[in-house]
């Protein structure tokens, strides 16, 4: 298996201030290891398809993930942030399943792509 260090991002509510909530992204950096990884192609009525990744990630949980793990939103993989579709809990571990590229509201960040070419003849 990869191994794997990166940040989780998670969506906490706070109060900012009476009677006012609203959700704050809190970022907690883990290690663990890239269990399963696929990506696939999503053709629609577009002229680029969209990718979109099925990779599981298993993380060594700490008391605050365990405690929240309802409000994890994306996990940092490959330079960019992916939403988290779904999370098995396997104390002490959490195996997070992630899928599109994830963009908070008036936000989205691009996919970072590294072309690598040759011009020797």
């Amino acid at each position: 298996m990869e191994k794997w260090f990166g940040k989780v991002g998670y969506a906490v509510t706070s109060e900012t201030s009476t009677g006012v909530w609203k959700e704050q992204i809190v970022e907690r950096s883990y290690y663990g290891e890239v269990v399963k990884n696929y990506r696939k192609l999503q053709s629609e009525n577009k002229v680029n398809d969209n990718v979109n990744v099925a990779n599981e990630i298993s993380i060594v949980s700490d008391p605050f993930a365990n405690e929240n793990f309802h409000a994890i939103r994306y996990v940092e993989f490959m330079g960019n942030n992916w939403k988290v579709s779904g999370i098995d809990v396997q104390f002490p571990r959490l195996v997070l399943t992630i899928g599109d590229l994830y963009s908070a509201i008036g936000h989205c960040r691009a996919i970072k792509i590294e072309y690598h070419t040759s011009l020797s003849r």
